[in-house]
This record gives structure tokens, sequence and C-alpha cells, in this order.
């Protein structure tokens, strides 16, 4: 687990004013990882770093390290980001991590030594920049991990509403596609499948009549293991680098036709999209809780426990889920909440997660991308999806203009927010990813 340190003092402030600001994103206790050029330009993608409004370009800065006090495994970390994505810094590990963010803390710190006026040539206004995945993804898999969820989707869907009999024993996932994700601003068509009607006896190719949106997170991998070398919980989070909001977009009908007898195919495959900014762990030390398994459930395997996951194995990231219709937008009406939880809820952690991917022999790789699983909590105020808010269709979300929604219709934008608060420390966030849907093609 990452340990608290000076990087998240409070009261450290930023010489960058936005930066101080108490409703940003991006205070210096943050310093997300991502990659951007400037809007419009022909520039290469390279790494950089967001703080306040501001992006920090670890390309020119790397350049002028000489004058702005980078040196040692920090210089060659950032270097490393100067690439147009962020895979050989990934690879280089904790060490290298933990040196570039307590480098780049310094120099911008309000009362740091760094020459101002020669790292304020590596800033790019936010605004002007263009975001980009962040990373070469080679491998995508999507978990099944939220005990909410779960049940709500079971009570749903199967005649006994009963838990899958492996779910409280072992870290669900799937293979996902890795070509269809994209950053967020993403937009897709509808996508077509087949679909069973109920009491239906033929099934029929056609657009998704019921496109729902999954709240996840994602996590990058940074160093990877060996084929056949399994990593121990203990150092799962070792091998983590950060995460991101994530959007398992999902085509209900279809999903119900095809998952018998193996997993989603078609109902995944057209879209996922995740936010541009990468959180690192080391960022988010001071939002670890417990991770606690009532004494009534099945206690996990023992390479799926440790003290160290029990005592901070937990994260709490605030979530929260908006929709903006086409008629919103015309209207020039903001976005409406749907639901808010909390990743502290999650059934299995991200440690626990990375130790069972592993567990078979199978090899990551730096820039990997795990997706955490729908997010929902105890309460339906709390789902993570649309077919639990509007309980599949029965029960429609009523929205402030006068509209409904079962599932999502042709021009609806999901939003997601994601933040830490925790008193003593500064919020930080996530950013926002947010993706549109588009008529399906004929």
């Amino acid at each position: 687990m990452r340990e608290i340190d000076l990087t998240h003092d409070a009261s450290a402030t930023s010489w960058i004013q936005s930066a101080n600001s108490d409703d940003t994103d991006f205070p210096i206790q943050n310093l997300p990882f991502g990659v951007f050029r400037r809007s419009g330009s022909d520039e290469p993608l390279r790494g950089g770093v967001a703080i306040g409004d501001q992006v920090l370009d670890l390309a020119t800065l790397s350049q002028a390290a000489d004058r702005d006090g980078l040196d040692g495994i920090a210089l060659q970390a950032a270097k490393a980001c100067a690439a147009p994505a962020l895979n050989d810094f990934l690879a280089m590990g904790p060490a290298a991590w933990r040196a570039l963010r307590h480098a780049l803390f310094r120099l911008l710190r309000q009362d740091g030594k760094s020459d101002i006026d020669a790292i304020r040539q590596s800033l790019c206004p936010m605004a002007a920049a263009e975001l980009a995945l962040p990373a070469r993804i080679g491998d995508y898999t999507d978990f099944y991990t939220s005990i909410h969820h779960a049940r709500a989707i079971s009570a749903l869907l199967a005649p006994k509403g009963e838990l899958p009999r492996n779910f409280q024993w072992v870290p669900t996932a799937y293979h996902g596609r890795v070509s269809s994700i994209g950053v967020a601003g993403q937009t897709f068509r509808r996508p077509h499948g087949q679909v069973l009607q109920e009491g239906g006896v033929t099934p029929e190719y056609r657009p998704c009549q019921r496109l729902d949106y999954e709240l996840e997170l994602g996590l990058y991998i940074g160093v990877g293991n060996a084929p056949g070398e399994r990593v121990a919980l203990s150092s799962a989070e070792d091998h983590a680098f950060g995460i991101c909001l994530l959007n398992d977009w999902s085509a209900r009908d279809i999903q119900a036709w095809e998952m018998t007898p193996l997993g989603p195919f078609h109902a995944k495959n057209f879209a996922t999209t995740v936010s541009p900014w990468i959180v690192t762990l080391d960022a988010l030390a001071p939002y670890r809780e417990p991770w606690t398994r009532s004494a009534s459930d099945p206690q996990p395997l023992p390479y799926l426990q440790d003290d160290g996951n029990r005592a901070a194995g937990a994260l709490d990231i605030r979530l929260e889920v908006l929709i903006e219709t086409d008629r919103m937008r015309s209207g020039e009406r903001p976005p409406q909440t749907l639901s808010r939880t909390t990743f502290a809820h999650h059934y299995w952690s991200m440690g626990q997660m990375i130790a069972h991917h592993t567990a078979g022999g199978c090899n990551l790789q730096a820039g990997d991308l795990l997706g955490s699983g729908t997010i929902s909590g105890p309460s339906r105020a709390e789902a993570g999806a649309l077919i639990e808010l509007a309980l599949a269709g029965q029960m429609p979300v009523q929205l402030s203009n006068g509209e409904s929604r079962s599932f999502l219709e042709d021009g609806d934008s999901v939003i997601f927010r994601g933040w830490c608060e925790r008193k003593g420390f500064r919020r930080i966030g996530f950013g926002v990813n947010h993706g549109r849907v588009l008529p399906a093609r004929p």
C-alpha cells in the first residue's frame, strides 16, 4: 500500500493559482498523468500532468531539466513521459513514479525554489489541450465484482434472484475489446446484434433497444509479470499505476441472448469510454479504508486475503452519474444527476483483482487496463447502471424536464464524475468522463 507523505500536505499550495481553488479536481496534491497536444495542431502527443486549469508538458520540461531541478530517476521518468503513450514510464515502477511525483510537487509548490518563469514555458491551458488515451492498451479485462450490482441484476433477471454460485468466491471477469476503447468525448453508433424477444423462438438481428451505461473505474497496470509468475496479494499494488473513470456501455437485450453459455460479445465490444487522466495510487493514499467481508459470507481463499488488504484494501472514491439528453442540450438545461455511490462498497478490492488475474499464470503488461465492474451501493439511489435504476424498464426514471428513461436514447450523453475527500486532506478529482450515443447505422 502507498504511504502518506509530504505530497499529501493539505496546506501546500501552488504558484499556479487555479490549483488552489476549492473546487478544482487537480490541486498540487493530485498531479494525475495523461497524454495531450495543443488542440488543432499537428504536434506529437506527449505526456502531461494536470495542475489546476493547466497541463504541465513533461516533454518540454524534461528538455529544460538543468534549469528546473529535475535530475536522477525523476529526470529519466520525465523523459519517458515525452513519448506519445505512457507505457515506458508505467513500466519503470513505483520508485520512478514516486520520484517524478515528488519532483513535480517541489517544482509546482508555492514556497518552492524552482525557476517559475522557466516552468511556465512548459504549461498549456487545459482548455487548449486535446487529450488522448494515456497508454497503448494491450489487453483489457472487465470484472464483475460489486455484490450490490450482482444482487440487483440477479433479482431482475434470474428466476429465483440468486447470486451466481461463484460470485462470493472469485473475482469474476471477461476479456474485453481494446480497439473500441475511446477517451472522454467518445461518440458511438447504437450497436446491432441478435435479440430474442420475450416468448420468442427465433432471434432477430436489429439495433439495440436496451442500451445502458455501467459506472466503473479503470486500473492501469504499470509493472508487468512474467508468464506463469503469480503476483501475491501483498505485492499486487506494486504492479498498479493508477485509476481512471470507465464507462462499460452495454446492450442489455443483445447481452441477454448471447451470454448463454459464454460471456458478452456484441453487447460490450462496440464502445468503452475512459477519462483521460490517470490518478496515481500514490495520490490516493489518504483515502484508504479497511476492506471488510461479513462473517456470514464465505471468506476468500488464502491467496486472496492478507493483513494489508484487510487494513487498507478499500478506496473511498465518490462517484456520480449524470445524463444530458438532446432536449436538455437544446434547451440549455444542465445535466441531471441519476445516482451517487462510492467504490468503498465494492466486494473485491483492486489488489484482489490483480492477484486473481495472475493466479492462473497470466502475464500482465504495462498499459493493460482492468475494469472494476459496475459500482453500485446497497440502495437504488446508488445504482451504477440504468437497468438497476429503472428496474429493467419496469419503473422508468423521471427526468426534471418531463422526459423519462428506461434505457438510453439516441443523443443521450452520460457523464461520470469522481473525487476523493477526507478531513485533513485536500479534495482531489478524476476529471470528467463523458460519451454520447448516436443513432444506429441503417
